[in-house]
């Protein structure tokens, strides 16, 4: 049972990573991502991420290797997780479930920040809500999506979309392309 798991697993990143691969000869979307976040760092603008579940977890990972490190020893670069509990629970009472990324946005975004929002539907209200308080507030949208981007592909400026609908598969393609947008930023701003 484990070994078929295991073995879908790997046959489905595969695949998902094949796909993956095609897009980016397409357009480019992993490049334009990490130029996108490039520009933004060096412009001293601040980058806010969100995200559900999993992809919560992939968000404060990203903030973290900005403002802590990942492959080298360097000044950190500004980055919030909008994953404050106090703030998602305060919120989520006060003004619905649907406001907790956007009333963050709306407090901490200003104009020329980027907001990173992942999402493996491209469908979550709460999400799209980000998107569209950032798009507001002047702020470069940026999603990273699965499927086929849903809802918030054509509320992004940038997406680097997955071609899966399996989560799972999303998640572990969206921790690669984070980090090879990261290892693109050290290389590029260095100290």
């Amino acid at each position: 049972m484990w070994d078929s798991a295991v073995t879908h697993s790997f046959e489905a990143a595969k695949r998902a990573l094949d796909d993956l691969i095609a897009l980016e000869r397409q357009d480019q979307a992993v490049h334009r991502f990490a130029n996108a976040l490039c520009d933004a760092l060096r412009d001293g603008k601040k980058v806010l991420a969100c995200g559900n579940g999993g992809s919560m977890a992939e968000a404060m990972h990203f903030a973290e290797e900005l403002t802590g490190r990942f492959q080298s020893s360097r000044t950190p670069y500004p980055a919030i997780a909008i994953s404050d509990p106090a703030h998602l629970t305060c919120t989520a009472n006060d003004f619905g479930f649907e406001q907790v990324f956007a009333r963050m946005v709306e407090a901490l975004g200003s104009e020329g920040d980027m907001l990173v929002a992942l999402s493996t539907s491209g469908n979550s209200p709460n999400v799209l809500k980000a998107l569209e308080a950032a798009r507001n507030k002047g702020m470069t949208v940026v999603g990273l999506l699965g499927g086929d981007g849903g809802h918030a592909l054509p509320n992004c400026h940038l997406a680097v979309v997955v071609p899966s609908n399996d989560p799972a598969r999303v998640q572990e393609l969206h921790l690669l392309i984070i980090h090879a947008a990261i290892g693109a930023v050290e290389r590029a701003l260095g100290h």
